[in-house]
């Protein structure tokens, strides 16, 4: 897929609120700081004007944000889970507005992001049985690949699978640094967004 066009269309700051449009929406999952905001940029093309603005900061994330991608399907960029540097109340208004969305039929397909330095989060897990029981197509985007070297990188790819009961299959290695796994994510939104 090539990237033509990419307009920030809109955000949601509360449940029920109407979506921006009636195209494929194809959401971006995952724990504070895992790297959404560097995924999508990369995966966007873009590296001088950013669409999604990143921290090192966990929790800048505060709304689901949608960008319109040529015209075709939104890629949405949800809060993250887990650690940020807000009071518990805004953390947990977050989780409720994203638990409807994943479960208002929003989402065409969800690309859940997990860092692949660690093990997967008890977090991580409740988030993948929450897409798995609403029935959403997901993909899983290991981040921060470029930071791993052989063995050690085969080693916590095959962990992460075996932990979450996924197949190799469903995970793309990712790294917003080097751009690895940038086409092949693509292919897969290209396809979730049909």
């Amino acid at each position: 897929m090539i990237i033509r066009s990419v307009d920030f269309a809109g955000s949601l700051v509360q449940p029920g609120a109407p979506f921006p449009g009636t195209l494929p929406q194809i959401a971006l999952s995952g724990r504070s700081n895992v790297g959404k905001s560097s995924l999508i940029n990369t995966l966007l093309g873009r590296t001088r004007k950013r669409e999604a603005r990143v921290s090192a900061r966990p929790g800048k994330t505060r709304a689901l944000n949608f960008f319109e991608v040529n015209g075709a399907f939104f890629l949405v960029d949800l809060p993250g889970y887990g650690y940020a540097e807000v009071p518990d109340e805004v953390r947990d208004s977050w989780m409720r507005m994203v638990t409807w969305y994943l479960a208002s039929g929003g989402p065409a397909a969800v690309v859940q992001l997990i860092d692949s330095r660690h093990d997967p989060t008890e977090a991580d897990e409740s988030r993948l049985e929450l897409l798995a029981d609403v029935g959403v197509p997901t993909v899983v985007a290991l981040t921060k690949v470029d930071k791993l070297r052989g063995a050690r990188r085969r080693y916590l790819t095959e962990r992460v699978c075996s932990r979450l009961s996924i197949d190799e299959e469903q995970v793309i290695c990712f790294s917003s640094r080097t751009g690895e796994g940038r086409s092949e994510l693509l292919e897969a939104v290209a396809a979730l967004s049909l």
